[in-house]
């Protein structure tokens, strides 16, 4: 089963009208603050759950140690609500929340701010939605109870070593490359992290998302352009998503690339279109980076990668 983490799309209704983005972004639902380590970054963390390249990693939050997921594809950090009752957290603030799974239900709800440990990293300010995640935060499950979205990875570099299954957070500003890293072709759209990636030669624009295990899902409309929906063999496939579980079709695509790096006879997720907003056409997933090292500037819109080990099939 691949397990794909929530997808959340909506915010304030503050958000629809005229400066209502940097309301939202900077009042109702600004940014943490990030106080990292002597080294200026978390330290390295191992991922907790198995068998899985999702980055899941122990965080401290009022006293107890869970699983956090660190999730560049949800644009908002988000705790489950059964946790914020054990945990007995208080810190709530009233702003209108409309989370979607990629199976296109939703849900509303209200935000806690929370303070936690990130390994030697501190975390302060972080205002979580507070969802029933259901599968995601269950042992049977991921997890996982609390995802670190966009808000966080917006002000700290992300660092993934994913032969070892560990990763660290930094302050960006210390940043330097190694000559073996180089950069994906990748862009900032709002928060979000889009690379070009390219499917049987037709052009994809998809969100880099690290709540994802799969090399590639796409709407069933990008399947139908990119040709995968020509009657070629399929199965069927599911995922853990907000809520519950959603049903995908799996399709071999001949080639998909992205940048220099090609993966051929790729098993690619297909979804059934939603006509939600900002719902996404297409979700490059961690098995693009599968025995890699890579780094992650989501506020400076930029992706590098270092060969671990060969990715490229022929």
């Amino acid at each position: 089963m691949n397990r794909r983490s929530l997808f959340i799309r909506a915010g304030a209704a503050a958000a629809a009208v005229g400066g209502g983005l940097w309301l939202k972004d900077h009042v109702l639902w600004r940014r943490p603050g990030v106080t990292f380590g002597a080294d200026g970054g978390s330290g390295w963390l191992e991922f907790v759950a198995p068998r899985t390249l999702l980055p899941t990693v122990p965080v401290r939050l009022a006293g107890r140690e869970l699983t956090a997921l660190v999730d560049s594809g949800a644009q908002y950090s988000v705790i489950d609500r059964r946790l914020v009752g054990e945990l007995g957290l208080d810190r709530f603030f009233d702003m209108p929340l409309i989370a979607y799974g990629v199976d296109g239900r939703a849900q509303m709800g209200r935000g806690v701010t929370l303070d936690l440990t990130f390994g030697e990293a501190r975390i302060e300010r972080l205002r979580a939605g507070i969802l029933d995640l259901g599968p995601l935060s269950e042992e049977e499950g991921l997890g996982a109870p609390l995802i670190l979205g966009q808000d966080l990875l917006m002000q700290a570099g992300l660092e993934m070593d994913l032969r070892r299954r560990r990763l660290r957070l930094f302050r960006k500003a210390q940043t330097e490359l190694s000559p073996a890293y180089r950069a994906m072709p990748v862009r900032r759209a709002g928060t979000s992290l889009i690379a070009d990636t390219v499917v049987e030669g037709v052009r994809v624009e998809a969100v880099l998302d690290t709540g994802s295990s799969a090399l590639l899902a796409l709407s069933e409309g990008v399947a139908q352009l990119a040709g995968l929906l020509d009657g070629r063999p399929e199965r069927e496939g599911s995922s853990i998503v907000l809520g519950g579980v959603a049903r995908a079709r799996l399709i071999k695509a001949k080639s998909v690339a992205l940048g220099p790096e090609i993966w051929r006879d790729a098993t690619i997720a297909v979804y059934a279109d939603r006509a939600l907003p900002n719902y996404p056409d297409a979700l490059l997933g961690m098995e693009a980076f599968a025995g890699r090292d890579i780094i992650l500037n989501l506020g400076d819109g930029e992706l590098h990668v270092a060969p671990l080990m060969d990715v490229t099939i022929v």
